[in-house]
């Protein structure tokens, strides 16, 4: 549980409503950390451009991407 509310569909503007539907249909559900960035256009679009440039990264194995996030995640306690 995060200590700060994500911004709701509801009250989001339109790229971030977009990033929702995308993220939702890529995911199966929106990410907590993404609605929590919505709180800041700037950081939400520097977020985006970060994993819009790691996903089309193609220099490592797509299978090595995600060991090495599930690994990152787990050394700081992530919960996602």
């Amino acid at each position: 549980m995060s200590r700060i509310g994500g911004v709701p569909a509801e009250r989001a503007g339109a790229m971030t409503r977009f990033s929702y539907r995308y993220a939702k249909r890529r995911l199966g559900k929106v990410p907590t950390p993404l609605t929590i960035v919505a709180h800041s256009p700037w950081i939400f679009r520097g977020y985006g451009a970060f994993e819009f440039s790691l996903e089309r990264a193609s220099s490592v194995d797509h299978k090595l991407k995600a060991l090495a996030s599930i690994k990152a995640a787990t050394l700081i306690g992530c919960p996602f």
